[in-house]
């Protein structure tokens, strides 16, 4: 009876001190938690009606100037940065992102990450870093589905591991 409690604690120990805690340099300062709390925020927008349309989906596209029915991840990135008080990034082109100036090899909260296509030979879709766990990196993405699809039907928390990401930018300090 008593080698239960300690065989569970031993268990939970493992997973405390091996896989519960974020990386070290990934602690969120208060530039990043801000942008990230508002893509938190978003994590319930689900499409409306038709692909790529409702009332967020539209202030997100609206942002970077285009109307309802475009794609949206780049923008979702956008305009969460635009809610925290950002002129920058402002795009709904995920490789836009990306220019080499922004780029980064140890992505941080709040860094924007780039999954590339290999039909369409380059990035096509993006989304928030909220932290990395070991060789994985769990993201805030619009225009995205549990499945990761980059023509998804909501904003959605993803764990992706690392080797599936061509790209982190880095945006803010």
């Amino acid at each position: 009876m008593a080698t239960a409690p300690i065989i569970f604690g031993i268990i939970c120990s493992i997973g405390i001190i091996g896989h519960g805690l974020p990386d070290r340099n990934l602690l969120e300062t208060p530039t990043q938690k801000r942008i990230l709390d508002i893509a938190r925020s978003q994590l319930c927008v689900r499409e409306t009606g038709r692909n790529n349309f409702g009332k967020e989906i539209k202030a997100y596209l609206a942002y970077t100037r285009l109307p309802e029915g475009n794609p949206y991840c780049a923008a979702f990135v956008s305009w969460c940065y635009f809610k925290a008080g950002y002129k920058q990034p402002r795009t709904a082109w995920s490789p836009a992102l990306f220019p080499v100036a922004r780029r980064t090899l140890i992505p941080k909260p709040a860094d924007v990450l780039g999954i590339y296509s290999q039909k369409l030979k380059r990035i096509a879709h993006a989304g928030l870093v909220e932290r990395k766990q070991h060789d994985w990196v769990i993201s805030i993405e619009g225009n995205t589905n549990a499945d990761g699809s980059r023509e998804g039907d909501g904003v959605y928390r993803k764990w992706r591991h690392v080797r599936t990401i061509a790209r982190f930018g880095k945006w803010v300090d």
